[in-house]
């Protein structure tokens, strides 16, 4: 996997596949602690190391283990890598439409959900998703093989992960009852208009929940209130629009919804460590051959 992968990706960076959501990642050296928000994706890493950090839990990610988000959560990571051992990871969009296929062609006992499901989880990498994870990576190495086969190969992958130990996750994500469900559309609603006025009680109202019930469950799935998630939300894709559409921070943080520049500039500040303006030049520079729309380090929920 790691020799495919440096092929695939020889520069730093994000790197697009031939493939719709699929997407390499190269790391030529350790990363500190940076704040990131990841769509649902599954993220295997075939060399390196990187750590994610939510609230007081730590998940790692490195040749023995897989990451799965089966919603969209911001949190930290650190990347461990050296220019002769680099970091190499693919990561793969979860399209919902095409897993709730999956799950409907499933018996619903070979897909358990667990009692209390998370919102992300780091899984031993078994031999079964490493094969076709190698055979995903070799398609990908030829137009053809990609247009004909890595669908397929993605579709496969998506299934043994959830028949693996993170599928009932992603399947109470999936549903429109259950507490997690709820709270896993809150999550995709606050992506979806994160510029809008968003108030608590409207979304616990959509959830058919309390705000108190709404409150608890939503901290349970995200490890953080409902008004600091959404902030975070905000924020990241502020910084999106000023490093990939040159935007100024007075005008990126009124088009995620920020009617004052002083809290935004405040607030951008407290999760990212830098201002606005500091962030933006140090995040072209580290990422000046980035894809437009990457997943990670200037994330995009789209």
């Amino acid at each position: 996997m790691a020799a495919l992968i440096d092929h695939l990706a020889p520069t730093e960076g994000y790197t697009r596949s031939l493939l719709d959501g699929v997407r390499f990642m190269r790391a030529n050296q350790s990363l500190g602690r940076t704040p990131v928000l990841y769509e649902p994706m599954i993220v295997i890493v075939c060399q390196g190391r990187k750590r994610g950090y939510l609230a007081d839990r730590v998940y790692q990610y490195d040749a023995q283990h897989y990451l799965v988000l089966s919603v969209p959560l911001p949190f930290s990571t650190e990347t461990e890598a050296t220019p002769e051992e680099p970091l190499l990871a693919i990561s793969v969009r979860l399209d919902m439409t095409a897993v709730a296929d999956l799950v409907m062609a499933l018996d619903s006992p070979s897909v358990p959900t667990p009692a209390t499901p998370l919102g992300i989880v780091s899984t031993p990498l078994d031999a079964t998703l490493a094969d076709t994870t190698v055979r995903l990576l070799q398609a990908l190495s030829s137009p053809t093989e990609a247009r004909i086969l890595g669908p397929g190969i993605v579709r496969e992958l998506c299934y043994r992960v959830l028949i693996g130990e993170q599928g009932g996750a992603i399947r109470a994500a999936l549903a429109s009852q259950g507490h997690f469900g709820r709270i896993a559309r809150a999550l995709k609603r606050i992506h979806d208009d994160y510029e809008q006025a968003l108030d608590v009680g409207t979304l616990a109202r959509e959830a058919g929940l309390s705000v108190p019930t709404f409150h608890a469950h939503f901290k349970a799935v995200a490890s953080t209130s409902p008004i600091q998630y959404i902030k975070s939300v905000r924020l990241h894709q502020a910084r999106l629009l000023m490093i990939r559409d040159d935007l100024t921070a007075a005008a990126a943080g009124a088009r995620v919804g920020y009617e004052s520049a002083s809290q935004f500039n405040r607030e951008f500040k407290r999760l990212f460590g830098r201002s606005p303006g500091e962030e933006t030049r140090a995040m072209k520079w580290a990422f000046a051959l980035l894809p437009a729309t990457q997943l990670e380090g200037i994330a995009t929920t789209h």
